[in-house]
């Protein structure tokens, strides 16, 4: 039987999503799904590792593990990884995923890949699927080996309900530190606005915003719906916006229930960071704009009228 090991995300000591979709597209393909959690003070997280549908629980748990390091980390997936026998190794799509999985692979002497959106296997045949050259292509790529260590693109597999799961933890021992990169301070995003990576809304602003009042205006819709606020390159490279706050292909890739593109005309390298949207909304005064061939939903206009009209609209349905 095809085993998977899901790497789980921990954020500010809580489980993210991510575990629970890639766990659910697991037994989706028939495989015997467990997962990896490496941190401090995480055990209280094994219930919901648990009712994700996980039948095994790899803990590493230890106060030398609190900050991440990827040659420790990936040294606990390795082991994990080692005792369940799995085939199959998917990281979550974040920067600490990307920068464990090459090293897990090479330490498993087994394929890696990046940007996946499916996996199928087809009785020996392992085969996944991912997008290249900024999203004009579909790769189609055959396995040939025991093992794939993979990172899942965001948004290509959702959570199922009714998961069941098992209780069975094993505790890995924490690994020698990592002597050749010592971490000596952990700078965060002082801002206090809602990440990109985790919002289920997001509002983006594009090039038509012309200038900071443009931005601010938008602003102000992503904090009326409690939105992640982000941008087009040309916002980022104006100084408009700090570079975290980029979606595209060159930024950040977000997959969340809502996407608003406003004002952005729809390059193809921003759409890279965003198609993977539940819904897409768009508004843009040009109705050729390449973003109305994605959108769910489109309103040809200029934003400074059309967003305070939403923002109207939105007070009306929240009071």
């Amino acid at each position: 039987m095809t085993k998977a090991l899901i790497v789980a995300e921990i954020k500010n000591g809580a489980l993210k999503n991510s575990a629970a979709e890639l766990l659910s597209k697991a037994r989706a393909i028939g495989a015997q799904a467990a997962v990896v959690a490496i941190g401090s003070n995480i055990k209280p997280l094994i219930p919901g590792m648990v009712q994700a549908g996980s039948h095994a629980q790899y803990i590493a748990d230890d106060p030398g593990l609190e900050l991440f390091s990827a040659g420790p980390y990936a040294s606990c997936v390795v082991d994990a990884a080692k005792q369940f026998d799995a085939h199959l190794i998917w990281f979550p799509f974040s920067e600490s995923g990307k920068a464990m999985a090459p090293r897990v692979a090479a330490q498993l002497e087994a394929a890696c890949a990046t940007e996946i959106t499916d996996v199928i296997l087809s009785g020996d045949q392992m085969e996944i699927r991912r997008p290249a050259i900024t999203n004009k292509v579909a790769q189609r790529v055959k396995i040939n080996s025991k093992r794939l260590v993979a990172v899942i693109r965001a948004g290509a597999f959702e959570a199922t309900e009714g998961a069941e799961g098992v209780e069975n933890i094993i505790e890995l021992s924490p690994p020698p530190a990592d002597l050749k990169a010592v971490i000596k301070e952990l700078v965060s995003d002082a801002g206090g606005d809602i990440d990109l990576a985790d919002a289920d809304i997001v509002v983006s602003v594009g090039r038509g915003a012309k200038d900071q009042s443009g931005v601010d205006l938008v602003k102000e819709l992503a904090t009326d719906l409690g939105a992640g606020f982000g941008g087009s390159r040309a916002m980022i490279d104006g100084g408009f916006m700090a570079h975290n706050k980029q979606v595209g292909q060159t930024g950040k890739v977000v997959a969340p229930t809502l996407y608003m593109a406003i004002g952005i005309s729809g390059a193809i390298q921003h759409l890279a960071g965003m198609n993977g949207s539940k819904v897409i909304l768009a508004v843009n005064k040009d109705p050729e704009a390449p973003i109305f061939n994605v959108a769910d939903y489109g309103i040809v206009g200029d934003l400074f009228e059309v967003v305070p009209i939403l923002r109207e609209e939105i007070k009306k349905i929240r009071h």
